[in-house]
């Protein structure tokens, strides 16, 4: 138990050390926001403890499937929006305009023709 309380001290020191530096905040949240808009599916899947067969269950499809979706280049979007509903999530598509520092986002709906019954 002592090593552990050792090690979160000299985290906790070192971060504090860290995060004192001019703009270092700043910077942190920028790597973060930056890390977690480029999530791959696996990875988000794997963070929500959810395994490959489990959602595929969840979603009436096959591991296979859930495999070759998070490996895919170009997936379809109602086949991205079927794979988030399963780990409890929406698919949200937003289109960006104008440089970074002065980005101006438009969600974009999206019709389901499921939904919509067409």
């Amino acid at each position: 138990m002592e090593e552990i309380s050792i090690m979160a001290t000299n985290y906790r020191t070192l971060h504090e050390k860290v995060v004192a530096r001019p703009g270092a905040r700043e910077r942190l949240a920028a790597l973060r926001a930056e890390a977690l808009s480029e999530i791959a599916l696996h990875d988000l899947r794997r963070a929500l403890d959810c395994s490959q067969a489990e959602l595929a269950l969840r979603i009436g499809d096959s591991q296979s499937a859930i495999s070759q979706l998070e490996h895919a280049n170009d997936p379809r979007l109602s086949t991205l929006r079927k794979y988030l509903a399963g780990l409890g999530a929406r698919l949200q598509v937003v289109a960006l305009f104008g440089e970074e520092d002065e980005e101006t986002a438009v969600p974009l709906r999206i019709v389901d023709e499921e939904v919509e019954g067409r």
